[in-house]
């Protein structure tokens, strides 16, 4: 029997399974898909998770093969310059194609002893008080004690579940492909320059098999949508946004995405918890869908380890739904917005002349980032100093830097007045004696994740918090 079963070996999943590994969690990752795909949908990975990746020391692998870019026009495509100072070590974009970011994940995961089972197709599940009992599609089962479902949006684990997943259907669809062009770069280039003066869904870019990755609006919704473009529906849609489909050829893949928004009305169903895209589906406007579901592995990782433990004080494993929701809740709004900013009808054009004006007040450039970057989330730990539910950036330490000590995904007090004592839960709480000059409170009590769960001076006052984020003293 495992602690945890995962289903769905994507970047969602493997956060899951590396964070729940860090806690001596037996682990089993489920994917139906015999090989990684090839498919490249998200892009890269914005500050917030940037930072996930430092905090469980990732971050250099990532970097080793990646791509950093300035911040800037992440708001429907509304170019302006990024806000200055913003509360992050690290103001860019880090450009890394999704295949490179799950193939990383994987080797963290195994690393770390997750056991993952590729061509394994979940079919069915039940669960009762003690466990969760998994039927895959050659008729095994498999048992354990939680099941984690980060099987995409049209996640087999929610759908047995029964959960609702209210939202709207797709209104409009993007094909999207890797391809050879037949016709000079800078050809391409031009016209999807002029193309984008009005269609902000038709685009372009260079990849390093050395042909383009090219996107253009179909002609309307697919009745079924998994079943990929061809390359002449392709080509027809070239045709029909530039007089030309540019010579494409050899396609390494063709894949579609639509404007469909859902989010699932719990992600907790007794003993089964949702996700990353099983949870939440939304268009890529922005880059934050890959983003939002690395996050919400690192909000639930720690928090089912303890459940797992026998640990977990009562309404922690609950508080995943409590804080992860809201937060996808408004990625979904941000999305709705930008697609209407972005549509080429001439209310919405001024709409977005209006706003692109409001952009230029650093204010709300700042704002609108934050949202788009993650660094503006701030759970409700009810009142207290202003730090309280917020993520504690970087900052620099006597002795090195905070994140340094985040990497063994456990508790952290970092006291710079030497007189606090983690006694009774030094098993789940590291204690750190150190100062900073960033650091302008006496100490901090930072959950796994990273979120301030209490900041002051006095033993009595961090005596209070512990057993809500750390059970009862041992």
């Amino acid at each position: 029997m495992f602690d945890v079963i995962v289903a769905g070996g994507g970047p969602t999943g493997l956060m899951v399974a590396g964070e729940l590994r860090l806690h001596g969690v037996r682990v089993l990752v489920l994917e139906k898909d015999a090989e990684p795909t090839e498919i490249v949908r998200a892009l890269g990975l914005h500050a917030r998770s940037v930072e996930v990746l430092e905090q469980r020391g990732l971050l250099e692998r990532f970097l080793a093969l990646g791509q950093t870019y300035p911040l800037g026009g992440y708001f429907a495509g509304i170019a302006k310059p990024a806000p200055e100072r913003l509360d992050t070590t690290h103001p860019y974009v880090l450009a890394i194609h999704q295949p490179v970011t799950a193939r990383l994940l994987g080797e963290w995961a195994d690393e770390v002893g997750a056991e993952v089972r590729r061509g394994c197709e979940l079919v069915g599940l039940g669960q009762d008080d003690d466990g969760v009992t998994v039927e895959l599609a050659d008729g095994t089962q498999l048992r354990s004690r939680f099941l984690v479902g980060c099987d995409g949006g049209r996640s087999v684990v929610r759908k047995l579940l029964g959960v609702g997943f209210p939202g709207e259907p797709a209104r409009s669809e993007t094909l999207l492909g890797e391809m050879q062009i037949g016709v000079p770069a800078e050809e391409l280039m031009a016209a999807v320059a002029e193309i984008r003066k009005t269609e902000l869904f038709f685009g372009a870019m260079p990849v390093a098999t050395g042909g383009f990755r090219i996107g253009v609006p179909a002609d309307g919704v697919a009745e079924d949508r998994t079943v990929p473009p061809s390359l002449d529906e392709f080509k027809q849609q070239l045709r029909a946004f530039a007089g030309t489909d540019f010579g494409v050829h050899s396609a390494r893949w063709l894949s579609r995405f639509g404007d469909g928004t859902r989010l699932v009305e719990r992600y907790r169903t007794g003993r089964v918890l949702l996700a990353g895209d099983a949870a939440h589906i939304h268009p890529p406007l922005g880059g934050q869908g890959l983003n939002l579901g690395l996050q919400d592995a690192f909000n639930l990782g720690w928090k089912l380890a303890a459940a797992v433990a026998g640990w977990a004080p009562d309404g922690l494993l609950d508080s995943y739904h409590t804080e992860r929701h809201p937060v996808a809740a408004d990625v979904l709004e941000n999305t709705r917005a930008q697609g209407v900013l972005m549509s080429t009808e001439p209310g919405a054009r001024s709409v977005r002349s209006l706003v692109s004006e409001l952009m230029d007040f650093e204010v709300v450039r700042r704002y609108l980032i934050e949202k788009i970057i993650g660094l503006g989330v701030r759970y409700d730990f009810g009142e207290g100093h202003e730090l309280l539910g917020r993520r504690m950036r970087d900052v620099a330490l006597k002795n090195g830097r905070l994140y340094e000590l985040m990497h063994a995904g456990r508790g952290l007090l970092l006291d710079q007045t030497g007189r606090l004592s983690v006694t009774g839960w030094a098993d789940r709480v590291d204690h750190v004696v150190d100062v900073g000059e960033e650091l302008d409170v006496p100490a901090v009590l930072l959950r796994p994740d990273g979120h301030v769960a209490w900041a002051g001076a006095d033993q009595e006052g961090l005596l209070d918090v512990m057993p809500r984020w750390f059970g009862a003293a041992a």
